[in-house]
């Protein structure tokens, strides 16, 4: 399958997944774990932005690998650190997101990079810097959450 298609795959996934954290309350979860208070159109701002990333991603990953595999590297990450992980720092303690991040994020993730390797386009330095450009966009919304900057969304 196209990278390309794969990767818009990975949109819907990520969709998904942020129904998933709306419906079970991902703000309220941060909150009780760490009294950080996420405002829900705070989560919905930064979440949209993040589709929007993430299509602009996909529709050029047949002609940048790198920055189409970025998206996918993000739901790794994400689904890596802040749900598996999470869920084994907190001894079991469901994580919203956790569902979709086990059954779509790992293997439609591992998807793109099989069909970017299988194409012939996932050289080393294509999936070091997907992982980095996945990084920055996972950081990103954290960060400015963090500094205040989007606290009143």
């Amino acid at each position: 399958m196209a990278l390309e298609l794969l990767c818009w795959l990975a949109i819907v996934a990520c969709a998904l997944h942020i129904v998933e954290e709306y419906l079970l309350d991902w703000p309220g979860w941060v909150h009780s774990l760490s009294g950080i208070s996420v405002s829900r159109s705070f989560f919905l701002a930064a979440n949209g932005i993040a589709l929007a990333i993430g299509a602009a991603c996909a529709a050029v990953a047949n002609r940048l690998p790198m920055l189409g595999l970025a998206i996918p590297a993000l739901m790794l990450i994400n689904a890596t650190f802040f749900h598996v992980g999470a869920f084994l720092w907190t001894r079991g303690r469901f994580s919203p997101g956790l569902i979709t991040a086990v059954t779509l994020f790992y293997p439609i993730g591992i998807w793109c990079f099989k069909s970017a390797h299988d194409a012939g386009v996932l050289t080393a330095a294509t999936f070091i810097g997907s992982f980095a450009i996945g990084a920055a966009f996972m950081a990103t919304p954290m960060l400015l959450f963090r500094a205040g900057s989007l606290r009143r969304i």
